[in-house]
């Protein structure tokens, strides 16, 4: 809460938003044979299934990012199974059907002078067209851009599956 000079303003949460965004989970490993497998087998059994996933290995570690198809339920198993976490948030949008499509998305990016910074594809087509998740270096400014562009946004909504 913070104190103004009306009285009490309700702040917004860290995972309070207004735009569209999907979550993704970075986790920290140890660079050794299994680990992966190990964090891929906490989702066998339930209903969450991993719609993408980004792999980055250095000798020390590796870092596996993820989006889940159910976020919420997704931290909650990673955070009790005592993986180092951290969440980001990603814009996710529809491909046009164009010879190269990620030149459109750079393109509307790069009018508005923002930066991609992560981009890799789903592995889940919601409406059945291509899916590329991308952290970018102000997600609100994106969602505004590539909307306005013409591009269709993906929520976590659009990539809920009936089991």
């Amino acid at each position: 809460m913070s104190y103004g000079e009306d009285g009490i303003t309700p702040l917004e949460t860290m995972r309070g938003h207004s735009y569209p965004a999907l979550t993704q989970f970075t986790i920290f490993l140890e660079n050794r044979v299994g680990q992966l497998m190990e964090v891929l087998r906490k989702f066998d059994g339930t209903d969450i299934r991993i719609l993408a996933l980004s792999i980055h290995d250095s000798t020390e570690c590796a870092f596996a990012r993820l989006l889940l198809s159910n976020p919420e339920a997704g931290r909650e198993i990673l955070e009790r199974s005592g993986f180092p976490l951290i969440e980001s948030q990603l814009v996710a949008l529809e491909l046009p059907d164009t010879r190269q499509p990620m030149l459109s998305v750079c393109t509307a990016l790069l009018r508005a002078e923002l930066n991609i910074t992560q981009a890799y594809p789903l592995f889940s087509r919601p409406h059945g067209r291509p899916v590329v998740a991308l952290m970018v270096d102000n997600i609100e400014y994106a969602v505004e851009t590539l909307a306005s562009s013409g591009f269709q946004l993906i929520t976590e909504d659009d990539l809920i599956f009936d089991n």
